[in-house]
């Protein structure tokens, strides 16, 4: 359930865009570099807004402009930074999580609150993982997946040593989401809980296929590597998934800090141009110094994980979660609820604050 330390490269992937940020900065506004780096290089202390003596990040990874739902969050990642302790708790929220505040899942919270009011994106989702978790959250992060594709493309290009060759016959069509494929209105109510969703809207989905061996990608090749989650045989579990998203962001933290990158300006430039178009963020310029000495001291923290999901039965690991049957109290949508019930938090809420306070904490048991 905890320490994975592959979901460490997560931080240091939104943290290492922040940094394309602040030097791309730099570039352009030549004039401010003395006094900014004299801070950079002399200032020892960080002075962040933090919620008892931890920094905590929401890091949201959203489709772009685009996909259907442009706003929706497809990751969601809360980062609770302790510089005394060199520690970071990271909990995975599933975007299916049910939210009954929102009367819908939390993968919207930040699609609600930009359509409410620009900027009010962060606020809402900032607000609803608050809650979820029951712990305060200072800054918020959020990059679309455009941003990265073109990234990667103005990087050249990832090299990427695929595992294990695979084909995943249900990759999502950009824009083709809510596509009724020919339906009448009458057979997409029937077909919206059908068991095989590609059976049912076949014109939604391509399939993709990847060899083993070292494979060179552009960014939408990398984006597909890393999001395919139907992939038939071993590469369809989350485990695999999780692997290849290890991979692509690990080549693409390398590329940034590569020389090819850092001694080339205009590619500087480039990227922050790319990367400042396509992040939103509360974290004001003055405090991207602070940020990037969190990067140097987060080199050797111990990482905890806490993934909220169903568990697995095979190996018997417990979950928070389960999956109710589809009604109308959930929109007729599959969602995830706390195991304890519906909109009760309580139990992911100490079972995180333990965690993030102390070095060991038990799995609560559910009384029967």
């Amino acid at each position: 359930m905890r320490k994975n330390k592959k979901l460490k490269k997560y931080i240091f992937f939104f943290l290492s865009l922040l940094l394309v940020i602040f030097v791309g900065k730099i570039v352009l506004d030549f004039v401010k570099i003395s006094p900014f780096l004299f801070e950079l290089i002399f200032k020892r202390e960080i002075k962040l807004k933090t919620a008892d003596h931890n920094v905590n990040v929401l890091l949201l990874g959203i489709g772009g402009k685009n996909h259907e739902g442009p706003n929706l969050s497809d990751t969601i990642i809360f980062a609770s930074i302790s510089i005394s302790q060199n520690k970071v708790t990271l909990v995975s929220i599933p975007r299916d999580l049910w939210i009954p505040d929102l009367d819908a899942k939390i993968n919207t919270a930040y699609s609600t609150g930009e359509d409410k009011r620009e900027g009010g994106g962060l606020v809402l989702a900032k607000a609803v993982v608050s809650k979820i978790l029951k712990q305060p959250v200072d800054y918020g992060v959020r990059i679309d997946f455009d941003g990265f594709v073109k990234a990667v493309d103005e990087l050249g290009g990832l090299n990427i040593e695929v595992e294990r060759a695979f084909d995943d016959f249900e990759y999502p069509i950009e824009g083709k989401e809510e596509d009724p494929c020919g339906h009448s209105e009458e057979e997409l109510v029937t077909l919206a809980t059908a068991s095989s969703q590609l059976e049912a809207f076949p014109c939604r989905y391509m399939t993709i296929h990847f060899n083993k061996g070292l494979q060179e990608m552009d960014g939408g090749t990398s984006l597909m590597f890393a999001r395919s989650r139907h992939a038939k045989g071993e590469e369809g579990s989350d485990f695999a998934r999780s692997k290849r998203q290890e991979k692509i962001i690990k080549a693409f933290k390398d590329k940034i800090f590569s020389l090819d990158t850092v001694f080339n300006p205009a590619r500087i430039i480039n990227l922050y141009n790319i990367i400042g178009e396509s992040i939103d963020t509360d974290i004001k310029q003055s405090e991207f110094d602070d940020f990037i000495r969190l990067v140097q001291k987060l080199k050797n923290a111990k990482i905890e994980n806490i993934i909220l999901d169903v568990g697995d039965r095979k190996t018997k690991r417990p979950g928070f979660l389960v999956n109710p049957l589809i009604s109308g109290e959930y929109n007729y949508s599959w969602v995830l609820i706390p195991r304890i019930g519906n909109g009760n938090f309580t139990e992911i809420q100490k079972y995180t604050d333990c965690v993030i306070k102390l070095e060991s904490c038990k799995f609560p048991e559910v009384s029967n």
